[in-house]
């Protein structure tokens, strides 16, 4: 598991990762294409990975995907999440992962709300990148590991965003199991 310290190019990745995409999805209505992950919060250490959401209305999905892998991505389907279809890229520069997902969806919500509550608040960012740079320390770490040792700073950063209440127990509940 490699997490480095926050990089300054990031944005500028992102930047270019959202260009391409908006080229791409060009005869497709996109309601946004936003930084979310850890690569989007200055400061935050990461995994050197860009995470990108393209967000479109329900109905646009299908064209959506046929443009994605008309431009070289792969489909890889929802992976187990309603409303999120994940792509493998046509190529790792820069390294990053792609989610089409449906506008309003919790998933949705939940990846901006987490940015911003980290962008926000400094301490609940250094916190974070406390306990991710110390989970990636352990050679032995895995990514099962590493999701689960996050788990309470998450619970943390979601406490602080501007989830209701309501998402808020809906996401404990699908993080947890329970």
């Amino acid at each position: 598991m490699t997490v480095v310290p926050y990089s300054a190019e990031w944005p500028r990745l992102f930047e270019q990762i959202a260009a391409s995409l908006e080229e791409a999805l060009s005869e497709v209505p996109v309601v946004s294409i936003e930084h979310v992950g850890s690569t989007s919060v200055s400061g935050l250490a990461a995994k050197p990975i860009i995470d990108v959401d393209v967000i479109v209305r329900r109905e646009a999905v299908p064209a959506a995907i046929r443009a994605l892998e008309a431009a070289g991505y792969a489909h890889r389907g929802n992976l187990g999440l309603v409303d999120r279809e994940a792509f493998f890229p046509p190529d790792d520069r820069p390294p990053r992962h792609v989610y089409l997902c449906v506008e309003g969806t919790l998933q949705v919500r939940a990846h901006v709300a987490v940015r911003d509550a980290l962008r926000a608040d400094v301490s609940l960012r250094d916190r974070y990148t406390a306990v991710k740079t110390a989970l990636a320390a352990d050679a032995s770490m895995d990514i099962d590991r590493y999701i689960a040792g996050k788990s309470d700073v998450l619970q943390e950063v979601l406490a602080a965003s501007a989830l209701t209440d309501e998402e808020k127990r809906r996401l404990y509940a699908l993080n947890t199991g329970g």
